[in-house]
């Protein structure tokens, strides 16, 4: 039986003070004679949940999009597979455009009404590169101490491609080419960047 189930079970005493009678409490159920000087505050209870993205309708594996922002905003890419929170696997071509494998905000993407065929891809290295570690970079020792005093003046080492991505990368760029290729003016379109000039009005055009 646990300390709190045997105070409420506790029995007060009477005792008698001339002619009336006092209730006096069991010890265990007497205030405590300290306090905390500041209050503990309570955890308060979570309401919020992880609701699973929702892709728009227009966002469908294929299709070409306009990237608004980051390093390569106005320029085209295909879209390749839907990662999860809202996520976008996409690629250039990188022949193309200059644009390799990467992860996009679906927030940041404007869909057309171009599309391009992925019956070529291999599936199998789509899967691979969406993985959650893929784009992950190996962390560099950093150096500390001496070695650190020493090496100010040097320069930066370059960084090395990732032979494996590389691969991938051109594995994924052959068999989007082939599909590119047989479309007229493809080529030149994913190639060009979009822009707006002073006049345009976005809201008003058909993508």
């Amino acid at each position: 039986m646990s300390a709190k189930q045997e105070a409420s079970k506790a029995e007060h005493k009477t005792k008698k003070f001339g002619k009336t009678e006092r209730k006096i409490p069991h010890h265990t159920q007497k205030a405590k004679k300290f306090y905390p000087a500041e209050d503990d505050a309570k955890p308060r209870k979570v309401r919020k949940s992880i609701h699973a993205a929702r892709p728009r309708k227009t966002l469908q594996p294929g299709s070409i999009l306009i990237l608004l922002a980051g390093r390569f905003r106005g320029k085209r890419v295909v879209l390749l597979k839907h990662l999860p929170q809202g996520v976008l696997l996409v690629t250039g071509p990188f022949k193309v455009n200059g644009v390799p494998l990467r992860r996009v905000n679906a927030r940041y993407v404007i869909a057309t009404s171009a599309k391009v065929e992925l019956k070529g891809i291999d599936e199998k290295v789509v899967e691979k590169v969406g993985e959650e570690g893929y784009f992950t970079r190996d962390k560099a020792e950093n150096k500390k101490g001496e070695d650190q005093f020493f090496s100010q003046g040097e320069k930066p080492e370059k960084k090395k491609m990732n032979s494996d991505r590389a691969n991938d990368q051109k594995a994924v760029d052959k068999a989007l080419l082939t599909t590119i290729k047989k479309e007229p003016h493809l080529m030149e379109y994913l190639g060009s960047t979009f822009s707006l000039r002073k006049g345009d009005r976005p809201h008003e055009m058909k993508w």
